[in-house]
């Protein structure tokens, strides 16, 4: 039987499409490479004939997408010989940038809004062995120091608005269109920062030999001459993005100063990547729209008790509104739609228990109490 070669991380995998030179030493955590899910029961229960994906980005090492964008970001920041990293975090970042430091041999700063961020990942920032500052204040408060501290310390900022966790949160897209063997029609994302659409969108340009009109400047190393693009298919998909209505700056048309969701990992009023966003979903024929928190948690459940994926509330924001349009027929019958799963469910379980209402209950140790119980749910 022929062996495959070992898969080492999305920088290895797609070295000629990224811009990293010869002789850089990839930090990787093997990220990249996530499933790729066809959704069963959800269609059907929608009564419409669509060919529905999920994306299961909670499966990188660190339980989010953000893995992706980080291992460029990181080795680029070791590359250039920084000895440490710093970001603004709802959660997922934090863990991620103080994962891939502690690869590297870096330290991390992480800057988390005071009571707003979910247990598992503020878990996993310190397990890490980040230095972990909770500041009063919300995560755009956050994001302004963190933007203001490049002039003032020695670090690397890894949020989004480096350019190279775009660059690696790109590849989601050349995945999806290997195993389709084309582009998607729709591709639908839960949008906080705004960096993964815009990541995924330039993605698509470049299988597609494509040249954005209005994203050059998110990846000035190659001047938006698109040297990485390699025309694998014709089509690129229509972008979707949703929010929380709680956190919904790209529907009120402008940014929101106290955003409320108990999707944690969107809770950001004031997009850092606003402009490249709005392009993407204007170039793609897209457009952006709103759930509200009760409809993210019942696509939550939905996922997980018809079709065994379990995600964080924000990834539940892309399914929540792909279904709502697939109802509507915004989203037409025929299409296929891949839906952007941003984190794992043991992200937050706090959530996900807190809405299981009677779920667990106490019964003797009993056969016969045992038997019953079954028998009456069957």
């Amino acid at each position: 039987m022929p062996f495959r070669p070992r898969y080492t991380g999305l920088i290895s995998k797609y070295k000629d499409r990224l811009p990293v030179s010869d002789d850089a030493r990839p930090i990787s955590l093997g990220e990249g490479n996530t499933p790729l899910i066809r959704l069963n029961h959800i269609p059907r229960d929608l009564g419409r004939d669509v060919d529905l994906y999920v994306k299961f980005e909670g499966l990188n090492p660190t339980g989010s997408f953000k893995d992706r964008g980080m291992t460029m970001a990181v080795t680029h920041a070791r590359e250039q010989g920084s000895a440490a990293v710093i970001c603004a975090s709802t959660g997922n970042t934090s863990a991620s940038a103080a994962a891939y430091a502690a690869r590297a041999g870096m330290r991390a700063f992480v800057l988390i809004p005071d009571g707003k961020i979910a247990m598992g990942k503020l878990a996993q920032a310190i397990m890490h062995g980040a230095e972990v500052l909770q500041i009063a204040g919300n995560f755009d408060a956050g994001m302004r120091i963190v933007k203001d501290m490049a002039d003032h310390a020695p670090v690397t900022i890894v949020n989004s608005i480096n350019p190279y966790r775009l660059q690696g949160q790109k590849t989601a897209a050349f995945e999806i269109v290997e195993e389709l063997e084309r582009a998607p029609d729709y591709h639908c994302l839960p949008v906080g920062n705004a960096g993964n659409i815009t990541a995924h969108w330039i993605g698509y340009c470049e299988c597609a030999g494509k040249r954005s009109e209005h994203l050059t400047d998110a990846c000035s190393y190659c001047g938006g001459n698109c040297r990485y693009a390699s025309a694998i298919v014709g089509d690129r998909p229509t972008m979707i993005g949703y929010q929380a209505s709680g956190s919904a700056p790209f529907m009120r048309g402008g940014p929101v100063q106290e955003p409320d969701t108990v999707a944690t990992a969107i809770r950001i009023g004031d997009p850092q990547s606003w402009e490249y966003a709005w392009h993407a979903s204007r170039e793609s024929g897209g457009w952006f729209d709103e759930c509200s928190d009760e409809e993210i948690l019942e696509a939550q459940r939905w996922l997980a008790a018809r079709e065994g994926v379990f995600c964080e509330p924000a990834s539940a924001a892309s399914v929540a509104g792909a279904m709502r349009d697939i109802r509507n027929g915004r989203i037409p019958e025929g299409s296929t739609v891949v839906c952007t799963l941003t984190g794992h469910g043991l992200k937050d379980p706090d959530v996900a228990i807190r809405q299981s209402g009677d779920a667990i209950k106490t019964i003797p140790a009993e056969l016969d109490t045992v038997r019953r119980a079954i028998l009456d749910k069957l």
